[in-house]
């Protein structure tokens, strides 16, 4: 059996006329129930209810113009166009009988003169020949957005399956690493044991000779007289030296200090270093004498293992040795950035005097096409395509500044084609620029091309 759907087809092909449903001019089908003849009408707004033959009189009853859906009287109406074979409209009240013909189907003229033709047939053909290019469009770049989705799934599992395998080297070069590590550091530590026990022969020789050259030092300070020996009354000139610091030195507590005799020569004296060197304070400075052991070597008596010990550290950094482990993490960040597959080149729009690159997802610049710098018209920022379709809007924001005005910002409107190129750009506003842009990316699944019977309300 033969569908409603086709049936109507053939109709329209064959040039058949549809039963035309009766119902006051100018009222389209689906308010049909509102007008029945015979019967008192009420105004669509419920404002009053007149009698039927008030409707389409000529008058305005209604506040609403739901009386004169078929005239101008009322200065809010609209008149339903049928147009048979094309697609129905509404036109304001006021252009009824105003001798231009608004209706393909000419009903808008039926009582100005006006010489009008029926062209719904032919806008209908047209129609419905665009309707099917676009169809056909939106099937390829359907199937072209399929292919490419395919594609970027194989690659995303490609690359799933090259990080684990970069994750499984970068394990085994970690494992190898600490290996080497390990094994360098236990051939080392012999080595290391001993410059450890001759750095602190070393240190502890330094330290013998500087304490004999203060010594030495002292002793000539303490000789007053200069006879070569250091005596109870040498002793007596330095208050500091005072054992229990009781503000009294005695001869007794000086010659104490110099282990009980009188005075002592330089070879005597070093016997009696100790009970002096922690007290005394230089006459010259009579500020306690700084000690501090861990005073640098002089370059000269800095053992020549010490620079090898530095290059051996250096060594130990792993990011200087064989097995480096950074490059296997910059793979690894690379391979997880999940950025948007669709688009990864430049795409340029020539005009008149400038070149204009979109960078999706990344910037939008423009540029002069016979010299001069570049100026950025906004960088990545959101979709703003309406709720039932997001993604048909990119905007690009926070661009150059323009002079004594806002920042550029770039609109990027995305429809399904074939091809993915840059269609055309112009600034409606100041400042702000408009991009179109068709991709098979934003294609969707074409719908039939034909509506079904049942949504069909006019002829």
């Amino acid at each position: 059996m033969m569908s409603y759907q086709y049936l109507l087809l053939l109709l329209l092909s064959l040039g058949v006329s549809a039963v035309e449903v009766q119902r006051p001019r100018g009222v389209p089908l689906s308010k049909r129930q509102f007008y029945e003849e015979g019967k008192p009408f009420t105004c669509l707004d419920g404002s009053r209810t007149i009698p039927f033959d008030r409707v389409n009189d000529d008058y305005c009853d209604c506040e609403d113009g739901s009386d004169e859906p078929g005239t101008a009287a009322c200065p809010n109406g609209s008149f339903h166009c049928t147009n048979a074979g094309f697609r129905p409209a509404f036109i304001p009240s006021s252009r009824i009988n105003d001798g231009i013909c608004d209706c393909c189907d000419t009903t808008d003229e039926y009582n100005s003169g006006a010489a009008c033709q029926n062209t719904c047939r032919e806008l209908g053909s047209k129609e419905r020949e665009i309707m099917k290019e676009m169809a056909e469009i939106a099937k390829e770049g359907f199937l072209l957005k399929q292919q490419l989705i395919q594609e970027a799934k194989s690659g995303l599992e490609e690359k799933k399956a090259k990080l684990a395998e970069v994750q499984v080297s970068k394990k085994d070069l970690e494992d190898k690493l600490e290996a080497l590590r390990t094994v360098k550091e236990t051939a080392e530590q012999p080595e290391k044991e001993a410059k450890e026990r001759h750095l602190k022969a070393w240190e502890a020789a330094i330290r013998l000779e500087k304490d004999k050259a203060k010594m030495a030092e002292v002793f000539l300070e303490l000789d007053d007289d200069a006879d070569g020996f250091v005596s109870v009354a040498d002793l007596l000139t330095h208050s500091e030296l005072d054992p229990d610091s009781d503000g009294s030195f005695t001869e007794a507590e000086a010659q104490g200090l110099l282990g009980g005799v009188d005075k002592v020569d330089t070879a005597a004296f070093e016997s009696v270093w100790n009970n002096i060197k922690e007290k005394y304070v230089s006459e010259e400075t009579r500020e306690p004498v700084p000690e501090n052991d861990s005073e640098q070597y002089p370059e000269e008596d800095i053992p020549e293992e010490e620079e090898d010990d530095d290059e051996e550290d250096e060594d130990e950094d792993p990011d200087d040795g064989d097995y480096k482990v950074s490059p296997v993490r910059i793979s690894i960040r690379f391979m997880k950035d999940d950025h948007e597959f669709l688009f990864k080149t430049k795409f340029i729009c020539l005009s008149f005097r400038y070149i204009y690159r979109l960078c999706p997802f990344n910037r939008v610049s423009q540029k002069p096409k016979y010299g001069g710098s570049e100026t950025n018209l906004g960088s990545w920022g959101k979709w703003t395509g309406p709720e039932d379709n997001v993604y048909s809007l990119m905007k690009y924001e926070h661009g150059t500044g323009c002079w004594q005005g806002p920042n550029r910002s770039t609109t990027v409107k995305l429809t399904c084609g074939k091809e993915t190129v840059v269609l055309s750009t112009s600034e409606p506003s100041r400042c702000e620029y408009l991009m179109e842009f068709t991709t098979p990316a934003v294609c969707q699944e074409p719908q039939s091309l034909y509506p079904d019977a049942h949504d069909h309300t006019e002829l």
